[in-house]
């Protein structure tokens, strides 16, 4: 057997235990021997008895050692001690064992049952064939497994038990202090190795090893719990005894490196002296761990989950169990494999424990955590919804009756506070039904008991409210959100906290969120506003306590933005509520009852203030700064609900002067705490702060340059005494340059100290200030008689301001960022933009004394604000207000002012027009532009016609480009092609048209009357004679006459029109009339002449189509005939004169106008002798009078003729004189042109 031991350590142990059988054997046969002597000698039979037992130990000692060195035994011993030491976990599981999920514990048991599946049956197999090395092999594996499979089940066990609604979970600790202890003893008793006179280096190097696993074992702890606590002295100290370790380690390895080289008596001394510290500094550590605070908390599984886990436990258990008989009865047959009782012996452990893990799998999956509570919750849900039913029912047929023994105003409250305690569990239970089905139960069971009061809060305050649709909007709402809860917890029932579940599931769980949040948010606005109309504002109060005590919550995660994003965000919410207050101090005054609504506005903007607050707190420079902002958002929580307090009890009491007067002083309180607040955010980052307040100074010295722009427009900027430009440039020139220099300063520091950027942005806005008063002072002095050179030299530094405001806005924004990132690169264009405005403006005072230049100085400065304006258009931020298009259309009107502008100056080359025209031309692409966003913009405005809207602004903006750039190249190159190239760069334009010019006016009409006239033309076509089958065919052949001479006028009159139209568009072109006349009459009047005459034309037309149709049909007169044609004759003559009046008589068009118009004078001349001609009305006019023979009836005819005479000269009489008035009338508004024909 010694000589089969496969290591000498091993053979040595054999041969010892032989010896000590031999001593043993020896000093038994001496005690006997002695005892055989003297039988009577007194304590001979019980050192014989103690010889024989210690020949009895050592052979026992033999056989036992023998046993366990042949193959296989070590490994069946190890595994049954494994099994007994996690048997235990076991026994109660009250504490979570791992970071594993229910989920992943039933993956877990499904995978170590294949794994102790395939390890059983190579046990069986290589226990037969006698393969004992690979038997030890599956023996370690099933151990493994069994472990694994182990703790799985009773993690698992454990979720179930806490998942009870009655149960509370246990918490795991930061440290395990045992861990700590172990490897505080095995690194004292490897170093006390180390300090022994005759260590081999055997031992020196097993005791490395040793340190060197548990240190770093020790270290790798201290991580993780510094990760994971919140405290920050936990923290700090953890990370520092981490480092403390690892320092002495490396201190004592590299002795112990010196000491495997050489065995000397000095390393020897410098290896134990090496320990100490690192000795110390464990024992700092595991005295530091033991801390209670990082102790393990266990859980209090209430009876019903100890019911729930005990299927999982019992299972666990046989298992084990059995697995421990399978494995001592394969280690008996790995000896002896000839043993038939023990092979049935172990094929029936191995059924065991197959049932056993088939069992605890059913179990596991029946018993998953939340199933029951979700059940439980939805059936609570639906029979809320079929209370809210009932109820609405009621309402609607006026029965609903009112709840008696409660006020409206704790009906209120109930609902707000059932809403916002549901609100609060949305998040946590869909994130319970993502990933941690341990805590599904509980938040569904949380939720779920807020419904039932909300239900019967919800239809008290229904049945309490008079007015009938409040009454069924507050049922509708909360039925919604019970609607929407009920969707959540089917949805969270499927997901099952099982984080692989499919991705449908997750995104109906998403949405489900999103719907039951939306439905909270409109149910809280409704009993806000209903509370804060009637005065309560419990809720309110509420609210804002709540905001105030979860700034002292626990810690949140790493913030999403920058402290300098959360800082702007709070200035702004700070800044709007101090506006709200100033409103609430004037309401109080004058509208006590419009307190309301503001007391829920600032009840929301202080909830939006506090919700940034605490993640500016975390991303504050250090925690000092951090508490102090959130110890001034709460002081100003305080002062919001004392203000809120006070604004619903004066509501109830409007003439109460001693609250009105306390509402008063907590205003002025809560506006000093705003200040407060602000003042803690610029401490907190001062540099941003001064970017803040840097960025609006600048906004306000571009508002004074706006408002001087105005003054030399009107010609009233006046130069102070006989001072000249002169005297002011190099004023200008210097304090531009020591701007570049600010800006650079600016920009650098972007990444560098609040301290530095703060001085740069003040230095910056102290410098564009003097550059400003400078300018202004230097426009001045050009004098009041040159105002658009003024306007260029303002315009210029104006460019420089916008240009620093964005620059400081861009530095605030890329304030900590790295090199790559988006606001880094926005800086960088910024400082582009602002050196380019810069050198503009240097090049425009240099030339603004340059007669032969300054004109095109203009334009070029001109040129690149109208690129920097379409830059800013093209972004894809949104505009800060919308407009509606017809803003837009009227902004259009500048466009083509600016146009003819741009010609007549690139027609003129006078520097001049070319100075105007910079100016005009800057104001109305940049109005132009920016109305064209906030129209796009606009909520009416569908997607596709924004996009279409910005594509034509766009187009728009880059074809004025154009034809500015071809006016300079006309100033530098001047040659008649290039003009004549102007009048084609212009047209692009035309596209924009103002809807209230009189031409744009003249044009609509003229195409709308020929629209209306080819109408009638073709209702005309449509007529067919009326059929007279007893009339002779001259009466047809009239009718028809009727008809083609009346479609011909038609025709004619449409020609004409259209002709008219194509004259006054030639008109525009050859520039004789203005395409948008500024400031002149007779354009104006023309138009106006052109309308009344197109209009006239359409309606004689029409009064001539309709007699004809009459006139066929047989009930028209000859008289009403022939005026109507008269009338469209008369008419056409105005039409004619209307446009000859400006146009040139030799031109195309109106050749084409001459003849239209004759065509319809000889339609019209046509159809008036057709009709006097009628047969029809001969008819009438020879009707055959029939004289009566009696004396009396003749005087009678006579006198009835004579009456009938005279009624109809008195009605002709009438009729002239209405004509003539009618004349008279229409006279006084005919346009000049028009008057004299008539």
């Amino acid at each position: 057997m010694a000589g089969q031991a496969p290591s000498q350590e091993d053979r040595t142990q054999v041969v010892s235990n032989l010896k000590g059988i031999s001593m043993s054997s020896s000093k038994l046969l001496l005690a006997a021997k002695a005892l055989s002597t003297d039988p009577a000698a007194p304590n001979l039979k019980s050192q014989l008895a103690a010889a024989a037992r210690a020949v009895t130990d050592s052979i026992n000692q033999l056989i036992t050692m023998c046993t366990q060195q042949a193959p296989g035994q070590k490994e069946c011993d190890n595994a049954l001690r494994e099994l007994e030491t996690v048997r235990e976990l076991l026994e109660n599981p009250v504490q979570p064992i791992s970071d594993m999920s229910y989920f992943g514990c039933l993956d877990s048991v499904m995978e170590n049952s294949k794994v102790l599946g395939e390890a059983m049956t190579g046990i069986s197999q290589n226990a037969k064939n006698g393969n004992l090395p690979e038997f030890g092999e599956a023996i370690a594996t099933a151990s493994k497994a069994l472990c694994g499979f182990t703790e799985a089940a009773a993690q698992a066990a454990y979720l179930v038990g806490v998942s009870d609604p009655n149960s509370q979970a246990g918490q795991q600790g930061l440290v395990e202090p045992t861990q700590f202890a172990r490897a505080n003893q095995a690194i004292q008793m490897a170093c006390q190795s180390l300090g022994e006179p005759g260590c081999t280096q055997a031992q020196v190097l097993s005791a490395a090893t040793i340190v060197a696993k548990h240190t770093s074992a020790l270290c790798n702890s201290c991580r993780l719990a510094s990760a994971r606590t919140a405290n920050p002295t936990a923290k700090r100290q953890f990370v520092q005894s981490a480092k403390e370790v690892a320092n002495s380690t490396a201190n004592l390895v590299k002795t112990i490196k010196a000491l495997d080289g050489a065995f000397t008596d000095e390393n020897r001394a410098q290896c134990q002296a090496a320990t100490a510290p690192l000795l110390e500094a464990v024992d700092n550590l595991s005295a530091f761990a033991s801390n209670p605070e990082f102790a393990s908390i266990p859980a209090q599984i209430s009876p019903e989950g100890r019911a729930a886990m005990e299927p999982i436990v019992i299972s666990a258990k046989t298992m084990l169990e059995s697995a421990g008989g399978l494995i001592q009865t394969a280690r008996a047959l790995a000896v002896n494999p000839r043993d038939p009782p023990r092979w049935s012996v172990l094929a029936g452990h191995s059924r065991t424990v197959s049932d056993s893990i088939k069992k605890l799998i059913t179990s596991m999956r029946d018993k998953a955590p939340g199933q029951l509570e979700c059940e439980a919750a939805i059936a609570a849900l639906n029979s809320c919804l079929r209370d809210l039913d009932q109820a609405s029912l009621a309402a609607v047929s006026q029965q609903l009756a009112p709840r008696e023994g409660i006020s409206q105003e704790a009906l209120h409250t109930q609902m707000l506070t059932a809403v916002q305690e549901i609100s609060h569990l949305i998040e946590p239970l869909a994130s319970a039904a993502r990933a941690e089905a341990s805590q599904l139960g509980h938040k569904v069971s949380q939720m779920a008991q807020y419904f039932e009061p909300l239900t019967l809060a919800a239809v008290g305050a229904a049945s309490k409210t008079l007015s009938h649709p409040q009454q069924m909007a507050l049922l509708d709402q909360t039925k919604t959100l019970a609607e929407s809860a009920l969707q959540l917890l089917y949805t969270a029932k499927e997901a099952g906290g099982n984080p692989k579940q499919a991705a449908h599931t997750q995104e109906a769980l998403e949405e489900a969120v999103q719907m039951m949040t939306e439905a909270v948010e409109d149910l809280t606005t409704t009993l806000n506003e209903a509370a804060s109309a009637a005065g309560v504002v419990g809720g309110m109060v509420d609210s804002i306590s709540q905001a105030i005590n979860q700034l002292d919550e626990g810690p949140m995660g790493e913030p999403e933005g920058s402290f300098v994003d959360y800082q702007t965000t709070m200035v702004r919410t700070a800044k709007a509520i101090a506006v709200t207050v100033q409103e609430m101090v004037t309401k109080s005054n004058t509208s006590p009852e419009e307190l309301g609504p503001l007391a829920n506005q600032l009840t929301s903007d202080y909830g939006r203030l506090a919700s940034q607050a605490k993640p500016a707190a975390v991303a504050a420079e250090n925690e000092e700064i951090g508490a102090h902002i959130k110890h001034r958002v709460q002081e100003l929580g305080h002062g919001c609900s004392a203000l809120v307090t006070k604004a619903g009890a004066l509501q109830c009491s409007p003439s109460d002067a001693y609250t009105k007067k306390e509402l008063i002083e907590c205003a002025r309180r809560v506006s000093e705490k705003v200040s407060h607040v602000l003042a803690a955010l610029q401490a907190g980052n001062r540099g941003t702060q001064a970017c803040i307040t840097a960025a609006s100074a600048v906004s306000g010295i571009i508002a004074d340059l706006d408002t001087t722009i105005m003054f030399a427009t009107a010609g009233t900027l006046n130069r102070e005494g006989a001072e000249t430009f002169a005297d002011h440039r190099e004023g200008i020139l210097k304090t531009a340059k020591m701007l570049v220099e600010d800006t650079k300063v600016l920009v650098q520091n972007a990444a560098g100290s609040q301290e530095k950027l703060a001085q740069a942005a003040q230095s910056s806005v102290s410098t564009i200030t003097r550059l400003a008063d400078v300018v202004k002072l230097g426009a001045a002095s050009l004098g009041a008689e040159d105002p658009e050179t003024q306007v260029v030299l303002i315009n210029a530094v104006k460019d420089v301001a916008k240009a620093l405001g964005d620059l400081i806005s861009a530095t605030k924004a890329a304030a900590g960022k790295v090199g790559d990132d988006p606001a880094v690169w926005q800086l960088k264009n910024s400082a582009k933009v602002m050196v380019t405005n810069v050198t503009s403006l240097l090049k425009t005072v240099k030339a603004v004394e340059d007669e032969a230049t300054k004109g095109t100085r203009a334009l070029e400065a001109t040129t690149e604000h109208i690129r920097q304006e379409l830059a800013v258009f093209c972004s894809p931020e949104p505009p800060a207000k919308t407009s509606t298009p017809e803003d837009f259309i009227r902004m259009t009107k500048g466009i083509t002012m600016a146009t003819a502008k741009a010609v007549a100056a690139g027609n003129s080359c006078r520097q001049e027009d070319v100075i105007a025209t910079a100016n005009l031309s800057r104001r109305a692409i940049a109005d132009m532009l920016r109305a064209c966003k906030e129209a796009a913009y606009h909520p009416e405005v569908a997607p596709d016609v924004r996009l279409r809207a910005l594509h034509y602004g766009r187009e728009c903006a880059n074809g004025y480009l154009e034809l500015l750039d071809h006016v300079l190249l006309t100033l530098q190159k001047q040659s008649p092609d290039l003009k004549q190239q102007l009048t084609g760069h212009s047209k692009r334009e035309q596209k924009w048209v103002d809807p209230e010019d009189p031409t744009v006016i003249a044009e609509n009409e003229l195409l709308g009357a020929a629209a209306a006239i080819e109408a009638a033309a073709k209702k005309l076509e449509q007529l067919k004679p009326r059929a007279k089958p007893k009339e002779a065919d001259e009466s047809l052949n009239f009718e028809e006459q009727i008809l083609e001479a009346a479609k011909s006028i038609a025709a004619a009159t449409s020609a004409l029109v259209k002709a008219a139209s194509a004259a006054q568009r030639e008109l525009v072109a050859q520039g004789k009339v203005g395409a948008i006349p500024a400031n002149a009459l007779d354009d104006g009047q023309w138009s106006q002449g052109l309308i009344s005459a197109a209009r006239m034309v359409a309606a004689a037309t029409n009064n001539l189509c309709e007699a004809a149709n009459a006139a066929v049909q047989g009930h028209a007169s000859q008289e009403k005939l022939i005026s109507s044609a008269k009338q469209v004759a008369a008419s056409t003559a105005q039409l004619l004169v209307a446009c000859k009046v400006k146009a040139d008589q030799d031109s195309e068009a109106m050749k084409r106008l001459q003849v239209a118009g004759n065509a319809v004078k000889r339609a019209s001349d046509n159809l008036v002798k057709a009709a006097q001609k009628a047969a029809a009305f001969e008819d009438q006019e020879n009707e055959t009078v029939v004289v009566k023979e009696k004396m009396v009836g003749g005087i009678a005819q006579i006198i009835a003729a004579q009456e009938e005479m005279l009624r109809k000269e008195r009605e002709l009489e009438e009729a002239r004189k209405k004509l003539a008035q009618i004349r008279q009338q229409q006279y006084k508004f005919l346009p000049s042109e028009l008057r004299d024909e008539h």
